[in-house]
């Protein structure tokens, strides 16, 4: 399994960065961006690969030209790669995304089986919808025997599927290549990081150390679905989005906008109210060159661009499937009230759910009817960290990043203000407003994901701004997140709190002593003889967790160095 996990993680970078880099290569931008650029082009091209592969029913053995094709890249863009990593800033971004990845599929390791809060189905489904492409499931197929195939958009199903079929199509490689995807996020907000901070490559030690300590990022990072690989994407089109309307702007940055946006929208349509935000962003900001035809060239190049990467998926499912069966079937649809005002009830109580914690709100936690203390304790955590937007990005973390807002916003010039001031607001409307159901847990899950991290990405960019006592209140905020939000997450999803503190209890009792959504993951993954990533691996936890510790001691130098490493222009 050494081997073969070696083999996997090799395939995975060679076939996220590999196939876009010689269109990458020869772009006009900064290093920086050439590097996070060929990721997004690159997943861009596995989509298309796999996508021409199944709905032209080629045989998968076709797949192979996609690795070949990487190799032969890479080597003929060989000399302009050797150039890039020579970069010093490009150098920091890889090695931090390779502490990021190897810190998330560390993690990912000790899960035994799913759990967290109301958490249950999900991770199946999205198994589900990988296999519809791995094994060409019949396209009238009913997942969990009432949702239809095209009720969520399929580009990270079919691309993780295409690297299933070049390596294993077990559940195992399925978990670890979501979670290696997931990880990439780091990626893009490093270069936000980089722009919040002048150009320094200080923030982005401080923002790998923030998002590894991060409970949201990290339960989810190791639960296999599709939002954080959407969130990279997201992040990649907000840089790409700013970069388009500094004064140096190059063309190439609004096409880059735009196809990461495309594909956003068709890795998961939380991704739909960000694409709303920015548009909206798009015509306003450029109202004051209406009359320039440059600009509505710009503007028309850049909506071609990403409605070309849209018709790829919505023009074979209208086909397919029929309009009204594709966009109609999303939960965010067949889930809304009866009446309009009912529905306008909901949104404004989930809202409310989302920005007050449930602990002022009296919700009842028991509903989840533990015995287990510290899984009491985890789904507090949880529901608080995973559902409540200010938690979400921090106990402290939270206060000081709006300090931090608040900070830039007197030294921002009003068009800048304006901006974020409706991509913040709008985003967390819209965000919530899309969610059809009622959630008195709040949804901050659901599409906030990326604005969460947005946050972080605040964070780690303010570092050096913060006195020592911020710098001391962020350090023990960050600490308290990480026990209550990761260290219990993990340490209920692996049974070893059970395992150390009550060793004389049985199997049976331990596993029923945690909710009944614990218990259903856990026997949807015996009923189908799923063996998950960590059982697949000859490493004894203590081992994984001794190797999580040099990692994050490792992150923490890289970012104390960082600090003391000029800014690059």
């Amino acid at each position: 399994m050494t081997l073969d996990l070696l083999i996997s993680v090799v395939l995975f970078f060679g076939l996220a960065f590999g196939p876009g880099w010689p269109i990458a290569a020869r772009l006009p931008l900064a290093p920086v961006e050439r590097a996070v650029a060929s990721f997004v082009l690159s997943l861009l091209i596995g989509w298309l690969a796999g996508w021409l592969v199944y709905a032209g029913n080629l045989p998968a053995r076709t797949l192979l030209v996609l690795p070949t094709a990487t190799a032969l890249g890479l080597w003929i863009g060989r000399r302009e790669l050797a150039a890039l990593i020579a970069v010093r800033d490009v150098r920091s971004l890889f090695v931090g995304q390779l502490i990021v990845t190897a810190w998330s599929v560390g993690w990912l390791s000790l899960v035994v089986s799913y759990s967290g809060g109301d958490w249950t189905g999900d991770w199946f489904g999205q198994w589900e919808r990988t296999r519809f492409f791995l094994e060409r499931w019949p396209r009238d197929v009913l997942f969990f025997g009432i949702d239809p195939m095209p009720s969520r958009p399929p580009l990270v199903n079919l691309t993780v599927s295409t690297w299933l079929a070049l390596t294993h199509g077990d559940f195992a490689h399925f978990q670890l290549f979501l979670t290696m995807w997931g990880s990439l996020v780091y990626a893009p907000a490093a270069l936000l990081a980089r722009r919040f901070s002048d150009g320094g490559i200080a923030a982005t030690g401080v923002l790998a150390v923030l998002l590894m300590l991060h409970p949201l990022f990290l339960q989810n990072v190791t639960y296999s679905w599709t939002k954080l690989p959407t969130a990279f994407f997201i992040f990649a089109a907000l840089y790409f989005f700013l970069r388009a309307h500094d004064p140096d702007a190059l063309r190439v940055h609004a096409l880059l906008f735009s196809v990461s946006l495309a594909v956003a929208i068709l890795a998961h349509y939380s991704a739909g109210p960000y694409a709303v935000v920015l548009a909206v962003a798009w015509c306003a900001l450029g109202w004051t060159r209406r009359a320039d035809p440059a600009r509505w060239r710009l503007t028309r190049a850049a909506a071609l661009a990403g409605g070309l990467v849209l018709a790829t998926w919505f023009g074979w499912a209208f086909a397919t499937y029929s309009a009204h069966g594709t966009l109609a079937t999303n939960t965010s649809v067949v889930d809304q009230a009866a009446t309009a005002s009912e529905q306008l009830q909901r949104i404004a109580l989930n809202l409310r759910d989302t920005l007050v914690p449930p602990f002022l709100r009296r919700v009842d936690f028991n509903v989840f009817g533990q015995r287990s203390v510290w899984g009491a304790w985890r789904d507090w955590f949880f529901l608080l960290y995973q559902r409540n937007l200010f938690f979400a990005v921090g106990s402290v973390g939270a206060i000081i990043a709006s300090i931090a807002l608040m900070q830039r916003a007197r030294g921002a010039t009003p068009r800048s203000r304006r901006f974020w001031l409706w991509f913040i607001g709008a985003t967390v409307v819209l965000g919530v407003g899309v969610h059809g159901s009622r959630d008195i847990w709040g949804n901050t899950g659901v599409c906030l994901q990326p604005l969460v991290l947005l946050g972080v990405v605040l964070l780690a960019a303010h570092w050096e701004q913060l006195g020592r006592g911020g710098r001391l209140a962020l350090i023990i905020g960050t600490t308290a997140d990480a026990v209550g939000g990761v260290l219990l997450q993990f340490g209920a999803q692996s049974y070893l709190i059970d395992r150390w503190f009550t060793p004389g209890r049985t199997e049976g009792d331990v596993f029923t002593s945690y909710s009944e959504f614990a218990l259903m993951n856990l026997r949807a993954k015996h009923q189908l003889a799923l063996r998950f990533f960590g059982e697949t691996l000859p490493i004894s936890p203590a081992l994984v967790l001794a190797f999580l510790g040099a990692l994050l001691a490792l992150a923490l130098i890289r970012a104390r160095r960082n600090l003391h490493a000029p800014a690059t222009p």
